[in-house]
């Protein structure tokens, strides 16, 4: 008896099933393959800690290097993104320049009325008695947190577009930073990161 036309529709439909399935579980073994490559290569990598600072007072100079630092000495990786008022920080003429504004600031020590911290000279003053704070506390200072930055290996980054925006040239900027980068090159850094934060 010869094959009729059903029997082959039915075949070609067996056969199509048969090697749909097979390649559905291809592209499985493919992902799960892909997956557990990425969580082993995770597992092996040190952890990673990507932080952006974004302003530059002296105040907030602190959070991202005291933070980028510490993790460096827990074996962490560890990189600041350095945009926009954050760059200051990064300046020759910057870094042992840093004001501490009192103005708006509800967490000053002593409750200052903003009349009060409008006043002429009162940034200065603020500074002053925060940089004495400091020495009196033996904090470290924004150069020496810097400088402990490099050395422990922290990755950091200017921002090659606030450069361009705000005219500042790369022989502005300190000594033993990695080249500027753009967003993209920070943000691919982030993406594997553990922790991010945004000072």
């Amino acid at each position: 008896m010869g094959t009729t036309s059903q029997d082959l529709d039915q075949l070609v439909a067996a056969k199509v099933k048969e090697l749909a399935e097979h390649r559905l579980e291809e592209l499985v073994r493919e992902q799960v393959k892909v997956a557990l490559d990425a969580e082993a290569r995770k597992a092996s990598r040190p952890k990673r800690i990507a932080i952006v600072s974004s302003k530059g007072t002296l105040d907030a100079a602190y959070p991202p290097l005291i933070l980028a630092t510490t993790a460096a000495a827990l074996d962490m990786e560890a990189g600041v993104f350095f945009t926009f008022f954050g760059l200051h920080i990064l300046k020759k003429e910057g870094i042992e320049k840093l004001k501490f504004v009192p103005l708006a600031n509800p967490a000053m020590p002593m409750p200052m009325p903003n009349l009060v911290g409008a006043l002429p000279g009162m940034t200065g003053l603020a500074t002053f008695m925060m940089k004495q704070t400091i020495k009196h506390k033996h904090i470290a200072s924004i150069p020496e947190l810097m400088d402990l930055a490099k050395e422990s290996g922290v990755k950091l980054w200017p921002c090659q577009m606030t450069m361009d925006m705000m005219d500042i040239k790369r022989e502005d900027l300190i000594e033993g930073l990695e080249d500027p980068v753009g967003a993209a090159t920070f943000l691919e850094f982030a993406s594997h990161s553990d922790i991010t934060l945004f000072v």
